[in-house]
């Protein structure tokens, strides 16, 4: 009767999470929630324009702008993931959050790291088929290929997380205080007091494939690609660096935030400045998706001359009509 009693007392902590990491800024409360939206606004709409100008013109309807719509469509699902909750906390005093909407958020914010990082290796091996093999490339990475890919880099992702959130659920916590700005798997596996060697050991499994898994294509695609650069001409190089610097530098943006994201979540940062980590574990969340889609934006003609001519024009045609 005595265990029965203590196992109800335990599960219902279930019920809700409360989250520490937020600093008391008094009236500065306000500001943070205005640039937080502005920034939230400023990521909505750097994906959300670049998907409709892939989307609307056919002349993007290739492989390699389907792996980028794939990128913003993640990257906008990731930010959705946090944002709006992160802006209710901000106004709230007390930062409590219901123990399934924190589980949805792990589901959301983890499966944008899953993606994200799979979806940069297969981009990866795009461009090392589009350089080092560019009289083959279009039979070897066919329209259909790419959905192929890009399906399997979603279901995948998916499906890791749903085992993930299985092995989260079934767990007894004795406590429910989360030191972190939003949920984190890690984080809530250490509050249960049943046993978590299956949890942890899948965790340390998912993350060595998550990360190694992308790694293989990715070195194996540049190492290749560094090789047609130093053996080719001049017009060679200048094709490969404008193709790829876009994708190298997303990638190593994307690879610092996440390395310090798991880094933080199993060591204690308890010398670093509260501000900084604060900053630092929302980084991959914020930096990542203004970054990537700005970066692909400025730097291949074919999307930028496309943003232009659709968006120029209609902000033309509509001075136009109103003058």
């Amino acid at each position: 009767m005595l265990v029965c009693c203590w196992r109800m007392t335990v599960n219902s902590s279930l019920s809700y999470f409360v989250l520490t990491a937020y600093i008391h800024v008094g009236s500065l409360k306000f500001l943070c929630f205005v640039v937080t939206a502005l920034v939230y606004v400023g990521i909505v709409l750097v994906n959300t324009s670049l998907m409709v100008v892939i989307c609307m013109n056919r002349s993007l309807h290739e492989p390699m702008y389907m792996f980028l719509l794939s990128l913003f469509v993640n990257e906008l699902y990731g930010s959705t993931g946090l944002f709006p909750f992160l802006l209710v906390q901000i106004l709230s005093d007390l930062h409590t959050v219901p123990a399934p909407l924190c589980l949805l958020q792990i589901f959301c914010i983890y499966m944008y790291g899953n993606v994200e990082v799979c979806n940069l290796a297969v981009m990866s091996y795009d461009r090392y088929l589009a350089i080092c093999d560019p009289l083959h490339y279009k039979s070897r990475m066919t329209s259909q290929k790419a959905a192929v890919l890009i399906s399997g880099v979603w279901f995948y992702s998916v499906l890791k997380l749903l085992i993930t959130l299985s092995l989260n659920v079934r767990l007894s916590r004795c406590g429910n205080v989360v030191n972190s700005l939003y949920c984190q798997n890690y984080l809530i596996v250490k509050l249960a007091c049943s046993d978590t060697r299956l949890n942890n050991i899948y965790g340390i499994f998912g993350t060595v494939v998550t990360v190694i898994v992308p790694l293989i294509p990715i070195l194996f695609s540049y190492l290749r690609i560094l090789q047609v650069c130093f053996s080719g001409d001049k017009q060679t190089r200048q094709k490969a660096v404008s193709t790829c610097s876009p994708h190298i530098v997303s990638l190593l943006n994307f690879s610092f935030g996440s390395c310090f994201q798991i880094f933080q979540s199993r060591f204690s940062q308890n010398k670093l400045p509260v501000l900084l980590q604060i900053v630092l574990s929302l980084y991959f969340l914020i930096i990542q998706p203004l970054l990537s889609p700005v970066m692909y934006g400025m730097q291949m003609s074919s999307i930028r001359n496309t943003y232009k001519r659709v968006f120029c024009s209609k902000v033309w045609a509509a001075h136009r009509d109103g003058t």
